[in-house]
């Protein structure tokens, strides 16, 4: 019997196979821009459930799967009887008989992890509150795009250490470039996550003032200050003022440095609109390869 192969987090996986599924997803790039797409996942169902909102992951997923010959189902909060006390067990083990390949969008990385335990299928990531790898492999194939190779180069994160930090760490770790956190000290990433960097070598630095991490970087990240959930928004807006992303820090940055923002952006907020709708800003490109890169995610975990 074939591996199951899951795609949960970035730490699971060695340089040379998350290099592989970057390849894969850069050719169908390619393929797709030239009409020479191939229908890998004909007779092939992908089954989405959503227990938080979604614009990209949603429609990048299904159109991803939908291009390349498959079918998509897709179960919302109200659609499943998980609401009704079924288990993530007795769901996994139902939908392994009907789809080839689950992808879970949740708030609990337990509930995840479930899936990945009782499923027979491969599961995938599309975001937990802990982490959000589908994106950070995105981020990588769209840096790369414009800069050439991420090894070796610097990328500055402004503002809440959340679940999308987590998997630029990872990334950090396995992809071979310096990563630099400005948060302030109440929202700092996750102990553990920091800790395993550190444990395998990893170049990351944390720091509570902006300007100190985006200094000669490569690259620019935030995201949002108040994610679905979070309490208290006012309070942590008046927080996380300080890292907002702005022309002023961008001087900051290398002369030709990008800037990247997973969506949806607060114009004014973390952000200001000089820099998200400014020369510099990739966005678009970014949110675009979500739909290439877990193409390149979804193949790898098919292939027998």
């Amino acid at each position: 019997m074939a591996e199951q192969k899951n795609f949960v987090d970035i730490h699971d996986l060695d340089e040379a196979r998350l290099r592989a599924i970057l390849d894969r997803s850069k050719a169908m790039k390619a393929d797709l821009e030239t009409g020479l797409s191939k229908p890998l996942f004909t007779g092939k169902t992908l089954v989405m459930i959503f227990e938080k909102p979604s614009t990209r992951t949603r429609v990048s997923f299904q159109v991803g799967m939908q291009q390349l010959g498959g079918h998509v189902v897709v179960m919302g909060d109200h659609d499943t009887q998980l609401g009704r006390g079924e288990t993530i067990a007795d769901t996994a083990r139902v939908l392994s008989r009907y789809a080839d390949l689950i992808m879970i969008r949740t708030d609990d990385p337990k509930k995840l992890q479930d899936l990945c335990t009782y499923a027979t299928v491969p599961v995938i990531n599309g975001l937990t509150d802990y982490s959000h790898p589908c994106q950070i492999m995105a981020d990588i194939m769209t840096f790369e795009e414009h800069k050439g190779d991420i090894k070796g180069k610097t990328v500055a994160w402004s503002g809440d250490g959340n679940n999308v930090v987590v998997s630029w760490i990872h990334a950090a770790v396995k992809f071979g470039f310096t990563l630099r956190i400005a948060a302030p000290a109440s929202l700092q990433p996750d102990a553990g996550t920091l800790a395993w960097a550190k444990n395998h070598g990893g170049a990351i630095e944390i720091t509570e003032t902006a300007e100190d991490a985006v200094r000669d970087a490569d690259l620019v990240v935030t995201d949002t200050w108040v994610s679905m959930g979070d309490e208290n928004a006012e309070q942590r807006k008046q927080i996380l003022y300080p890292f907002q992303v702005n022309e002023k820090l961008m001087q900051n940055a290398a002369r030709d440095a990008l800037f990247m923002h997973c969506l949806p952006a607060h114009r004014g907020e973390e952000v200001t609109e000089d820099v998200i709708d400014g020369p510099q800003s990739v966005i678009w490109n970014e949110a675009e390869n979500r739909l290439h890169a877990q193409k390149g995610i979804m193949a790898w975990c098919l292939e027998e």
